[in-house]
C-alpha cells in the first residue's frame, strides 16, 4: 500500500482497544464515587470524534451525556458541569489551546477529567485527573480516538446495567485492528482510482448517517478542507434533502459515506435520488467490506471506524497527485489568531 507502514498501524490500533481495561476500571471508580454525568468536551477534529460515542449514550442510557465545543462551552458556562461531572478531552497533541483552557475550567468546577492524549509528556497528560495515552499520528488518530471513546461509552452502559454482553462486545472490536488492516488493502485499489479521478476536483458534498456522518463531517472539514485546500459542504442525509439538494446538479460531486445499523435507511434515500441529478455521485459502503468475527450489531457500532480507515487510503493517494502533502498548512499552527 502506498506511503503505509502495516504493523505501526496494525500497533496503534491495538493499543486503543487495549485501553478497553483501564477505561473500564477508572469509569467504575468514577461511577462508584457519585459520578452523575459525562461531558466529551474537544476542540475542532479531536472534538467531532467524539460524536458517536456521545450518541451511544445519550440513545442507550438514562446517564446524561453531553457533546460541547470546548470554546463555547467556556463562554456560556454549563449549569450541569460540576463537581460530580466527568470530563473527557481528546487531544493528539496534548498542546491544543482550548483543551488546556477547558481542561483547567473544568477543574475549577471540580470535575474529574480523564485525558484520551497521543502524547503522554504533552502538558494536557500532565494536568488531568487520568490520563490514556495512545501515541499516534494525523492518519491514525481517527480510528484509535473512535475506540477509545466508544470504550469508555460501553463501560458506563456496562456499569450501569444497560449492557448485557460487554465481553462478548469488546472481544470482538479486539479482533478490529487487524480486519481493519485487510479492509485497507481491500480499498486500495479504488482509493487510487478515486484520486485520481478527483485530483482536479475543487468542490465535494459529503453526507452519512448515523456514525458515518460523524466521519463525513470530520473528513470533508480536517482532510479536504485543511489538508488538501478543497471546498467541501458536509451535511447529515437528513439535512441534505432540507436545502443542499437544490445545489446539486450534473457535474457537482457527491460523496456518501454509507453505514450499516439502523440509520443505514437515510443514507439509501440519498442513494436514490442523488443518481437522479449527477453523474459525480460516490458510495462508499461498508457493508461491502469483511469483517471477519465481527457481529452485525458491532459492525454497525464500528462503521465510523471503517470509514476513517478507508478514507485514510483516499487521502494517501490525493495528497501524492495533487502534489500537495497533508502536513502543508498556510495558517493552522502558523499564525497567531
Amino acid at each position: 500500500m502506498l506511503n503505509f507502514d502495516e504493523s505501526r498501524f496494525v500497533g496503534i490500533q491495538a493499543g486503543a482497544v487495549a485501553l478497553a481495561e483501564p477505561l473500564d476500571a477508572a469509569i467504575a471508580d468514577l461511577l462508584k464515587k457519585g459520578a452523575t454525568n459525562l461531558f466529551f468536551l474537544g476542540a475542532g477534529g479531536a472534538g467531532v470524534l467524539m460524536q458517536p460515542a456521545a450518541q451511544l449514550l445519550q440513545r442507550n442510557s438514562a446517564f446524561p451525556a453531553f457533546l460541547e465545543n470546548a470554546a463555547e462551552l467556556m463562554a456560556v458556562d454549563s449549569s450541569n458541569l460540576g463537581a460530580d461531572s466527568i470530563v473527557v478531552i481528546p487531544s493528539l497533541s496534548g498542546t491544543t489551546k482550548e483543551a488546556l483552557e477547558v481542561n483547567a475550567f473544568a477543574q475549577a468546577k471540580g470535575a474529574t477529567v480523564i485525558g484520551l492524549t497521543g502524547n503522554e509528556e504533552s502538558p494536557l497528560a500532565r494536568a488531568v485527573d487520568v490520563n490514556f495515552t495512545n501515541a499516534a499520528a494525523d492518519d491514525t488518530s481517527s480510528e484509535s480516538f473512535y475506540l477509545q471513546s466508544l470504550l469508555l461509552s460501553l463501560s458506563i452502559l456496562r456499569h450501569r446495567g444497560e449492557l448485557a454482553d460487554y465481553d462478548r462486545v469488546v472481544s470482538e472490536l479486539e479482533l478490529l485492528p487487524a480486519q481493519l488492516l485487510e479492509v485497507k488493502r481491500a480499498f486500495e485499489g479504488r482509493a487510487a482510482s478515486l484520486a485520481q479521478q478527483f485530483k482536479d476536483e475543487s468542490y465535494h458534498i459529503f453526507t452519512g448517517a448515523g456514525a458515518s456522518w460523524t466521519e463525513a463531517w470530520y473528513f470533508a472539514t480536517c482532510i479536504l478542507e485543511e489538508m488538501q485546500w478543497i471546498r467541501t459542504r458536509p451535511v447529515h442525509a437528513s439535512d441534505y434533502f432540507h436545502g443542499t439538494l437544490e445545489l446539486v446538479e450534473g457535474g457537482v460531486s457527491v460523496v456518501l459515506l454509507k453505514g450499516e445499523g439502523p440509520t443505514r435507511a437515510l443514507a439509501e434515500r440519498v442513494e436514490r435520488f442523488t443518481p437522479t441529478v449527477t453523474d459525480t455521485f460516490t458510495v462508499i459502503d461498508t457493508a461491502d467490506f469483511e469483517l471477519r468475527g465481527v457481529s452485525e450489531d458491532v459492525r454497525a457500532l464500528v462503521s465510523h471506524v471503517l470509514h476513517a480507515t478507508l478514507l485514510e487510503r483516499f487521502s494517501a493517494h490525493l495528497e501524492v497527485v495533487r502534489d500537495h502533502p497533508l502536513t502543508t498548512r498556510r495558517y493552522y499552527r502558523r499564525l497567531d489568531y
